[in-house]
This record gives C-alpha cells, sequence and structure tokens, in this order.
C-alpha cells in the first residue's frame, strides 16, 4: 500500500454518479460494495476505489484521520 494512494483517498473527489464532487474517502460502504461487484471503473479511479472499498470492508478507515488533519 502506497502511502501517496492513502493521500489521494482524502484529497480527490468522485468524479460521477449519485456521489459526484464528495471525497473518495467519504464513500458510503454500500456504494463501493457496489462498485466491488459490478466491477470498478478502470485506470486510477477503480484503484482508488478499490484501495477504498478494501479499508472500508475490514474497519481501517480511520487509518486516514490523520492525514485528513493535514
Amino acid at each position: 500500500m502506497d502511502p501517496e494512494h492513502l493521500q489521494l483517498l482524502v484529497t480527490r473527489v468522485m468524479p460521477f454518479g449519485k456521489y459526484k464532487g464528495r471525497l473518495l474517502a467519504d464513500l458510503p460502504g454500500q456504494y463501493l460494495n457496489w462498485f466491488a461487484r459490478v466491477g470498478f471503473p478502470s485506470g486510477e479511479l477503480g484503484r482508488l476505489l478499490a484501495l477504498m472499498q478494501e479499508l472500508d470492508h475490514n474497519g481501517l478507515s480511520a487509518l486516514l484521520d490523520p492525514l485528513r488533519q493535514r
């Protein structure tokens, strides 16, 4: 897990869909799980969403809290 990717989760916003404009780190778990079922988008966005889903699914979202405060 690249620390740079974790920083991107708290700075990048969702570019489309129901949660457009929301930070990737703030996307609801059910939305991330939906992507896990139907497939993540290609490219960097898909990789970041998959990482966020993994963090959320394993209860590790709090790891991002120190990054939010910077």
